[in-house]
């Protein structure tokens, strides 16, 4: 084998090598870009998710309040039911 045949040999395993790494990674900075997209997604739905939660929370909170004063209410009429039996009694 001549000089130039190894030259040339040299040159084919080096663009294949080339060739070789350049795919490789193309196709791992592909995967990552995917992976990177998901795990945006799934952080917006928990987001989203947290929203929702703290929503209820405020409508729950704010149901309790109404609740509470509706049985502060109903604590005092029947309070004011019990004295007017008293003094009819």
């Amino acid at each position: 084998m001549g000089v130039r045949a190894w030259q040339e040999l040299v040159g084919v395993f080096g663009v294949f090598t080339l060739i070789t790494v350049v795919l490789t990674v193309i196709i791992w900075q592909s995967f990552i870009s995917v992976r990177a997209k998901a795990s945006a997604a799934r952080e917006q739905a928990y987001q989203e998710l947290a929203a929702r939660a703290v929503a209820a929370q405020e409508e729950t909170a704010r149901e309790l309040a109404e609740a509470r004063g509706q049985l502060t209410e109903v604590q005092t009429r029947l309070a004011s039911v019990e004295r007017i039996l008293r003094e009819v009694e």
